[in-house]
């Protein structure tokens, strides 16, 4: 039998959730049980795909090609699992499979309502994941805040998930937050108090209730969040504001969480290990340096529309044991104000992926100014195509080489749209997503980060490298080094006589975790470190005594 973890939030939006799932999920896992995870999210969408970043972050792409709350790339990297399309539900989701059975006339007639009829698809996408998966646990995460009007079908739902399954099989826990009163120097409780009530007047008791602050909590608040919440005082759960979000396991595992949840759901108990997560952290904490990195994109003045980006780099800094600083640079800075003002500094340079025509043609002169000063640079999806495109410009003498995906009548179509992306109008999840084969040519960077003859990447892209310029840039020293099967599609592209510029149509950032750098980052820091020490790149910019 499978047992639920619900997990909801109060007081205030962004509190939090995603870190604590994702820290139950690895707590839990520690204690050898298997662990699947679920974010339910409110909003009307039927997914975030088609969503700006400004409104929602990063889009976050699973093996199998589902387009998904970044929420969901916090659970993978602290959890070590792939999760797939059943790990994210949305309102959207569900009012279509509601209004497409009522169409079919599955539900004869009668009137279609919130409960049970909408309740029933939330709970039914609840234990689809279990018996997918078949995991001992199924963490859910509800978007949103208690009190949310929006929201109130997924708390009604998990308030059901009590009868469904048996109250011992379902364990409760509320995330608030504690704001501080600067002029009174107090932590307030009152807030926590409402969201509670709010959730007992739904019908659902917390287990636990894990405080969010950012100044100590006090025994005394702790024992009044307990009486007033009906909550027992070792189930209310500091955890302060922390500047390494992969600490929090280490904070819920010191408040015997894992422990209290074994009990409540009758678990087996098996031994627990968090050696290698404390190693891990402490080796964080101890990091050499400062290496700077830019990240030229077109959203950068929101550093979590590339979430999973900071987080490879990061992980590769750890692997070695170099402190990543990012320059977050707005391409469209770099067209005002040239790459020079930018990019003189840096050791490295990243530029990620995206869609659409703004900022376009200042990556094109971050990747034209790594070529030329000879800084490690990598291109991520869109990256790799402008990486391309300048290219085309500078050593083809094709000044007017560009995307159809930003100038349609270009006479160089360098990147042109894929072939079986021609037909498709519609924009939700049409794109090539997911997971897919990449063969790897021998003696290349790619292949020689990798190790490996053939390796599986997620892509999410409609435009593709035109073969019909592939020679061409060969001659001029670029090397197609991971290609499709079929040897139609150019997966990575990389430059010779250059000491690391690569480009990759996939997004290896979404496979990256902090205890296993993704090979690319790996590489990429390596070499951005290697040349700093070493010294031997004397265009390099960073010796510069200006």
């Amino acid at each position: 039998m499978t047992r639920y973890v619900f997990v909801t939030g109060g007081v205030i939006s962004s509190v939090g959730k995603g870190i604590s799932v994702a820290s139950i999920g690895r707590i839990l896992k520690n204690r050898g049980i298997s662990v699947s995870v679920q974010k339910l999210d409110p909003y009307l969408n039927v997914d975030p795909g088609t969503m700006s970043p400004y409104q929602h972050g990063e889009v976050f792409v699973t093996d199998d090609g589902s387009e998904t709350d970044l929420d969901l790339g916090h659970y993978e990297r602290f959890i070590d699992v792939r999760l797939t399309t059943s790990s994210n539900i949305t309102a959207g989701q569900i009012y279509s499979l509601v209004i497409a059975k009522e169409r079919r006339g599955e539900f004869l007639g009668g009137t279609i309502q919130a409960v049970p009829h909408v309740t029933n698809e939330i709970t039914n996408s609840i234990i689809h994941l279990a018996n997918e998966t078949e995991s001992e646990v199924v963490v859910v995460e509800v978007g949103g805040t208690v009190g949310d009007i929006e929201g109130l079908p997924f708390l009604e739902a998990i308030r059901q998930m009590r009868n469904l399954v048996g109250r011992d099989n379902v364990y409760y826990i509320h995330v608030t937050f504690l704001p501080y009163i600067s002029s009174s120097e107090e932590l307030k409780t009152k807030p926590t108090q409402h969201s509670v009530k709010e959730l007992r007047g739904i019908g659902i008791q917390p287990d636990a209730i894990i405080c969010r602050s950012e100044h100590t909590v006090t025994d005394e608040i702790i024992s009044k969040i307990s009486l007033f919440c009906d909550v027992n005082p070792e189930s209310v759960i500091p955890l302060p504001t922390v500047s390494n979000v992969y600490e929090v396991p280490l904070i819920l595992e010191e408040a015997k969480l894992a422990d209290q949840i074994i009990e409540a759901m009758d678990l087996p108990v098996r031994q627990n290990d968090m050696s290698e997560w404390q190693d891990m952290v402490n080796r964080m904490k101890q990091l050499e340096g400062r290496l700077r990195i830019a990240v030229v994109g077109k959203y950068s003045d929101l550093p979590d529309s590339y979430l999973s980006v900071r987080e490879a780099l990061n992980h590769a800094g750890l692997y070695h044991n170099r402190n990543i600083g990012i320059d977050w640079i707005l391409s469209e800075d770099i067209e005002k104000y040239g790459a020079e003002k930018y990019l003189s500094s840096v050791s490295g340079i990243v530029v990620p992926g995206g869609f659409g025509p703004r900022g376009v043609e200042g990556m094109i002169q971050a990747a034209k100014y790594a070529r030329e000063k000879q800084i490690p640079y990598f291109g991520l999806c869109l990256g790799m195509q402008l990486m391309v495109i300048e290219m085309a410009r500078s050593l083809l003498n094709a000044a007017d080489a560009n995307s159809t995906e930003f100038d349609e009548n270009t006479k160089n179509p360098v990147i042109d749209l894929m072939e079986d992306q021609r037909s498709i109008n519609d924009k939700g999840g049409t794109m090539r997503l997911g997971v897919y084969p990449c063969v790897l040519v021998e003696g290349t960077k790619a292949s020689n980060a990798y190790d490996a003859g053939e390796i599986m990447e997620r892509h999410r892209h409609r435009w593709e490298f035109n073969n019909f310029y592939r020679k061409k840039l060969e001659e001029k020293g670029l090397v197609a080094s991971g290609l499709s099967p079929d040897g139609q599609l150019v997966e990575i592209s990389e430059l010779k006589d250059h000491p690391f510029m690569l480009g990759v149509q996939f997004h290896p950032e979404f496979l990256s975790r902090p205890n296993h750098a993704h090979p690319l980052f790996r590489d990429f820091i390596g070499v951005c470190k290697d040349i700093i020490r070493e010294g031997d790149q004397h265009p390099f910019p960073v010796y510069s005594k200006k």
